[in-house]
């Protein structure tokens, strides 16, 4: 008499297994062997400058405005004499940045008048400057 076939539930990893850690320590003898190769990069029209300083708006207690521009001394000016200076700069450099040092007891309304204006009137690139705490 023959007997019934049993259906196989379960299936033998073992083999895997092996074939797995084989696998592994190839590729951990080859890995260091490899030479990355050598990258082509393009290259560009210009060679790249280093950044440039921004300007700084100075804005004091008592609402007066001060612009200085890194090599030369700073210059107290008006709201709109400030815009107007301030796009003739941008306009020989464009990638030149604006910020903004207010005293520490300067309202925070103040401040930030003075960036929407400068907003308003298409100034770029205008930020905040801070002092950071030591210790």
């Amino acid at each position: 008499m023959a007997r019934p076939r049993k259906s196989i539930n379960q299936i033998n990893v073992v083999p895997y297994i092996d074939v797995m850690l084989v696998l592994l320590v190839i590729f951990m003898i080859t890995a260091p062997l490899m030479n990355p190769g050598v990258i082509d990069l393009p290259s560009i029209g210009q060679q790249l400058t280093a950044p440039v300083a921004p300007l700084k708006v100075t804005l004091s207690n008592d609402r007066s405005l001060m612009l200085e521009d890194p090599p030369t001394a700073a210059l107290k000016v008006s709201r709109e004499e400030l815009v107007s200076r301030i796009r003739d700069l941008q306009a020989r450099r464009p990638d030149r940045a604006v910020v903004i040092a207010a005293d520490r007891n300067v309202r925070y309304q103040e401040v930030v008048e003075l960036l929407d204006l400068l907003q308003r009137n298409g100034i770029r690139k205008v930020g905040l400057l801070v002092r950071t705490q030591s210790g």
